[in-house]
């Protein structure tokens, strides 16, 4: 069932969890999301909203809704592993020298939306931490940035980017334990004075 918009829907349960195993042929929709959160005990508050596709259009979005929110970057490196990086939202990243502190061979590229979809199942405008429950062969390791780590509610698209759901920095990890990603928290590197970020369309 939809809400409407700004409005508001928590899932909350109190067993305990364990690594769930989720077989699909079709990539799986905010509501079987939610279903999985629910099925890890896992307290979960989703808002509806306009589309939004790039971080600047997010900020009035993102105003409505407490805790902190993203930025996430599909990124592969020279070897063709892929991994999902997803920041705070206005953390400026070095692109460039990223590749060292996440476990990368050679400078990244980033994925097309053709691998986008195939393994993380949602669309460009849409990436989202949660998207890894459809990576069910573990092909994309996940980034978490220490900055957004330290915040204790933090906030990502449930599959589609008309919608926001957050969850404790806690259940985060756990959630991502349990598709089977052991996610790496680790600080990103920032560019330097002169250089901006370059990957404002990924939201």
């Amino acid at each position: 069932m939809r809400l409407g918009r700004g409005a508001a829907r928590s899932a909350a349960s109190g067993r305990s969890a364990k690594v769930l195993i989720v077989s699909s042929v079709m990539p799986l929709s905010p509501q079987d999301l939610l279903a999985f959160l629910d099925r890890l005990g896992i307290p979960a508050e989703t808002y509806d909203h306009e589309p939004v596709f790039t971080v600047a259009e997010s900020r009035p979005v993102k105003a409505r809704i407490p805790g902190a929110h993203s930025k996430n970057l599909f990124v592969k490196d020279k070897k063709g592993q892929f991994f999902l990086i997803t920041a705070q939202d206005e953390t400026a990243i070095d692109l460039k020298k990223v590749h060292e502190v996440i476990g990368a061979s050679g400078r990244l590229s980033f994925g097309s939306a053709d691998q986008l979809r195939t393994l993380l199942g949602v669309e460009p405008g849409s990436v989202t931490p949660f998207a890894i429950l459809n990576d069910t062969e573990g092909r994309v390791t996940l980034i978490l940035d220490a900055n957004l780590m330290e915040n204790e509610r933090v906030n990502f698209h449930p599959l589609v980017n008309s919608m926001t759901t957050g969850i404790s920095r806690e259940d985060l990890v756990r959630f991502a334990k349990a598709t089977g990603h052991e996610p790496r928290i680790v600080r990103l590197p920032a560019p330097a004075a002169q250089e901006t970020e370059t990957a404002e369309a990924a939201f």
